[in-house]
């Protein structure tokens, strides 16, 4: 008999109480428990970045880590970046590029580009590249990508200036 931990992670600024075996990964944790299936199960080994969620900010496999790992960080999965009626700009960017066809492997790139987009607001386009090479995608070619990340890098960065222009 395998013994449960009481945990509480906090998933898109919400806190779930949960009793969870040591052993689970926060991908089935996230899909199984929390209720948030966005976050897609691909290789289970790290390599496809399907899973790719957000933990305090940084682009994470959630297939690698543990639940258990997670309890006091900031999680964010591709539900906490809009919806189908309303999408972030990030996700909008995909659908006017063509960034998606079968839609698999998208969460795991919006995740990955939010959080490189974080940490470089305004990247290269041979830095988009280097960082979209860690996810896989077997539709779309990878340009389309590319082309949506760099539209909303260039995007946020000219709000970004509207907004500096503004409070001077």
């Amino acid at each position: 008999m395998t013994d449960k931990q009481l945990i509480v992670l906090t998933v898109n600024g919400e806190e779930h109480e949960l009793l969870v075996e040591p052993r689970w990964t926060l991908l089935d944790v996230l899909r199984h428990h929390v209720g948030l299936t966005g976050t897609h199960v691909g290789c289970e080994h790290g390599v496809c970045g399907a899973c790719t969620i957000l933990v305090d900010g940084e682009p994470v496999r959630a297939c690698l880590m543990y639940a258990v790992q997670a309890e006091g960080c900031a999680i964010r999965t591709v539900e906490d970046l809009g919806t189908p009626e309303e999408p972030n700009d990030l996700q909008q960017a995909f659908s006017e590029h063509h960034g998606l066809q079968c839609g698999f492997c998208t969460p795991g790139f919006l995740m990955l580009a939010e959080g490189f987009l974080a940490q470089e607001p305004s990247p290269t386009r041979e830095q988009i590249r280097e960082t979209v090479s860690s996810n896989l995608c077997r539709c779309t070619g990878y340009q389309t990508i590319v082309d949506a990340i760099e539209a909303t890098a260039a995007q946020r960065s000219t709000e970004s200036g509207r907004k500096e222009d503004a409070v001077r």
